[in-house]
């Protein structure tokens, strides 16, 4: 029987197959469109993080709110009103704007009419600005809305919802009712901010000039189609 040749087993190493000038370049634009597409998310999120980076931090000394601001802040929900058309409408399509809202029964008492009364004021009062912030009255009961009332509620979004889902969303202060206060939303749809009862009209309008301030870099009067 021939012996086999007493030498040492050895292993015989391939090189690793090389990608080709099309993979390579390939691979190198998917990083490079990662790269591209993770710059263009901060771009756009910059602002707005800036802009409340500026309002909820960088707070010249001594200043105060006048309206209580809300955390953590609560988006708008996803379930729908009614207008006066009897058009369902989805509250979260009430976003890309300020919103000043209050919430009253649709019989709409004196304290109804005086909250519906000062949005229009305060609105009108941002001159130019009015355009990025929307007066909203969310109405609760079945009382149908008179003629004169929705004349005068004419610029207003006039939503019939349910009372029970709106306490989910929106909270009054302790030993408030919903109905007495104004509430604002933001542009991203969340709410942030809760007006205190009997609310003092001058004071209430710094606030917003304020956020209207705040944000003006970002937010555009309008919704994006």
């Amino acid at each position: 029987m021939a012996q086999m040749p007493d030498e040492p087993l050895t292993l015989t190493v391939h090189s690793l197959p090389q990608l080709d000038q099309a993979s390579a370049e390939a691979a190198a634009s998917t990083r490079k469109g990662r790269w591209k597409m993770l710059g263009l998310m901060f771009v756009c999120a910059a602002p707005v993080i800036a802009s409340y980076f500026t309002y909820y931090v960088i707070r010249p000394e001594g200043r105060r709110n006048y309206g209580e601001l809300i955390d953590p802040q609560r988006p708008l929900p996803t379930w729908s009103g009614v207008d006066a058309q009897g058009r369902t409408v989805p509250l979260d399509s009430l976003k890309q704007q300020w919103l000043l809202v209050s919430v009253a029964d649709s019989a709409c008492d004196e304290a109804c009419m005086q909250h519906l009364y000062v949005q229009r004021q305060l609105r009108e009062t941002l001159g130019r600005e009015k355009e990025r912030l929307d007066w909203v009255w969310l109405r609760t009961g079945d009382a149908a809305l008179p003629a004169p009332l929705q004349q005068a509620t004419a610029a207003a979004v006039v939503l019939k919802v349910d009372p029970q889902m709106l306490a989910t969303w929106l909270q009054p202060a302790p030993g408030q009712k919903i109905e007495d206060h104004l509430y604002v939303v933001d542009p991203l749809g969340n709410w942030m901010m809760r007006f205190p009862a009997n609310l003092d009209p001058a004071q209430a309008k710094r606030d917003l000039d304020r956020l209207l301030r705040a944000s003006a870099f970002w937010d555009k009067e309008g919704r994006a189609n």
